[in-house]
């Protein structure tokens, strides 16, 4: 018979997912990314997801990552919600995840390619253009 007090308790790294916008003045172009990232939540699987933006919304990547660690994040995966690879995910992406890196120790910090090339992105601007369209036939 086995003494409960003699049971470890093994913590199993959490991942997190934080979805990276650049963030809007326009309060409504960020609580869109908000409505994602609450899909990506409630859909994906995942245990901790996080918005997170560059400028001009609240929290930035420094602040997400926070909450994530103090929610016993060990790995966090940052999604790029930008459409393609440009200066802020070339420049600045690495430059925040490196001192991110740096301050939060033993916490891996992996970064996801951005949306452009996703066949899907092929796919729902055909859609858009078909529906503007049947807008514009149905007129």
């Amino acid at each position: 018979m086995r003494n409960i007090c003699d049971t470890a308790i093994v913590a199993v790294p959490a991942t997190a997912i934080v979805i990276f916008a650049h963030g809007s003045s326009i309060e409504s172009a960020n609580e869109s990314v908000r409505r994602v990232v609450e899909t990506v939540r409630r859909d994906g699987g995942f245990d901790l997801v996080e918005a997170a933006f560059l400028e001009q919304g609240k929290p930035d990547l420094a602040g997400a990552v926070a909450t994530v660690v103090a929610q016993g994040a060990t790995h966090v995966v940052v999604v790029p919600y930008f459409l393609t690879l440009g200066l802020h995910l070339q420049r600045d992406l690495p430059n925040i995840v490196e001192k991110l890196s740096r301050i939060n120790r033993g916490v891996q910090i992996d970064v996801a390619p951005p949306l452009d090339g996703h066949p899907a992105l092929s796919q729902i601007l055909q859609q858009r253009a078909r529906e503007a369209l049947g807008a514009r036939n149905a007129e």
